[in-house]
């Protein structure tokens, strides 16, 4: 069969393969080979400086030249890379062999190609370029699209901040609400599971096989070998530095940082669904575009494909998350290779992820408020306001107000004179009896509006 985007078994690189090419280049598999460049290329000039008799500090054009690579790495050459692979039957060790071909033609780095991966077990170049390829993810991906929906959210939150809504606790009428105060709850959440996705400190080791520096002291026993990993990780990688680890950095971070995503998406889940069910009462409206087919046998139809959508990618991202939170911090011993298969499905779950803020954030940008719809659900609903007469009622002493108003109330259909007319049998002083007389479902709101219009001013 000819290959093609329709016979990919996985749809990320199928159908929404359009939709995910900001992450393709930095969480798929040239994206690791472009960090192991990096990195190698890091560590060996980092030697370059170390002051040792073998290998004399680079000059600015071999750095430079080296950098370049980095810079300019593309498809032909991590299939370069692949090639050699297939003879060594292992990946790190091929791209060494590939950095060290590329050195054989300048007499400077030809001289020192030894120092190519000097020391050093896969892990540590594979450790660091996962953090790499993470980092570059979150920051430049999943936290400017989650920021794109909280955007939208207070956005909408604000502009709705009066629009009076029928709350629905346990699926029964209850207390007013505003259909900003409802979006502002949910950008809040996401407001904090932002923070907290992008407090996480990728951390690294470049500490050898199991993580004691055994070969580098073996080689420069008198050198600060610490020293020197913190700094290239630090100062040259710009990750955090794990001192102590085994011959894998033990993933903790990586497992805190899939928490703090799964946590987030599954915000988003619980906003789609009630995004969802405002939809089917009847709340929101969804624009229209040319040529969409709601249903195939139903005309009138138009379905909240994007929520729905949304919600299923973040089921799926939360799933395998979960499995690389709980599996990635657990390694047998010093070292197995549980770890390294599933961390190639990095890409898939974050993908996931931002499948669902793309369709979540379609189809926040489809939404219309039925203010119709949302007036005619409160004016409907006179009940909601016994809470508000009862409260009154106690402030002022009379007995057995919750009674009373669930024996006028729980069961019965109350219209706005019914209402009236228990408020006018009360032993209230005039004032309370006006007040309460003047109140209606939808002007029952509290705070509602100020907390709207607060959050993100």
């Amino acid at each position: 069969m000819t290959p093609s985007p329709l016979t990919n078994l996985s749809p990320l690189d199928g159908r929404y393969a359009a939709k995910l090419d900001a992450l393709r280049p930095l969480l798929s598999e040239f994206g690791l080979m472009h960090r192991r460049v990096q990195v190698e290329v890091e560590w060996f000039i980092a030697l370059s400086d170390a002051g040792f008799a073998e290998f004399p500090a680079l000059s600015d054009g071999a750095r430079t030249r080296l950098r370049d690579r980095v810079a300019r790495f593309a498809i032909a050459d991590a299939q370069a890379i692949k090639d050699i692979e297939r003879t060594t039957n292992h990946d790190v060790k091929a791209v060494e062999y590939w950095l060290k071909s590329g050195l054989q033609d300048e007499p400077e780095l030809k001289r020192a190609a030894e120092f190519v991966h000097f020391a050093c077990t896969s892990e540590d170049i594979n450790n660091t370029s996962h953090a790499l390829m993470l980092k570059a993810a979150r920051d430049a991906v999943l936290l400017p699209a989650l920021d794109g929906i909280a955007q939208r959210l207070t956005s909408m939150a604000h502009a709705f901040a009066d629009v009076p809504m029928l709350s629905r606790t346990h699926g029964q009428t209850a207390s007013p609400t505003t259909l900003g105060k409802e979006i502002a709850n949910v950008a809040a959440r996401v407001a904090t599971a932002r923070q907290r996705i992008a407090a996480v400190l990728p951390l690294a080791k470049m500490n050898g096989a199991v993580g004691n520096y055994n070969a580098h002291l073996a080689a420069y026993p008198a050198f600060d070998w610490e020293a020197f990993a913190r700094r290239v990780v630090e100062r040259q990688l710009g990750l955090q530095f794990n001192a102590y680890t085994i011959q894998i950095e033990p993933h903790d971070w990586m497992a805190e940082l899939f928490d703090a995503v799964a946590r987030a998406n599954t915000i988003l889940i619980d906003w789609s669904r009630d995004a969802w069910g405002y939809i089917s009462l009847g709340y929101f409206k969804q624009r229209l575009k040319a040529g969409e087919v709601g249903s195939s046998t139903m005309p009138h139809k138009v379905n909240p494909i994007d929520f729905e959508n949304a919600e299923g990618n973040f089921g799926l991202a939360n799933a395998l998350l979960a499995h690389l939170s709980a599996k990635l911090p657990i390694s047998r011993w010093q070292r197995d290779l549980t770890d390294s298969t599933v961390l190639r499905n990095m890409g898939v779950a974050l993908g996931h992820a931002l499948l669902g803020y793309d369709s979540l954030q379609r189809g926040l940008d489809k939404l219309e408020v039925n203010r119709d719809t949302l007036a005619a659900d409160l004016d409907a609903s006179w009940e909601v306001l016994a809470e508000a007469v009862q409260t009154v009622m106690r402030r002022h002493g009379l007995p057995e107000p919750y009674e009373q108003l669930k024996a006028l109330t729980r069961g019965n259909v109350i219209t706005r004179e019914a209402i009236t007319t228990f408020i006018e049998g009360l032993a209230l002083p005039a004032d309370e009896k006006a007040r309460l007389r003047a109140l209606t479902p939808a002007g029952y709101t509290g705070m509602a509006a100020t907390l709207a219009r607060r959050f993100g001013a």
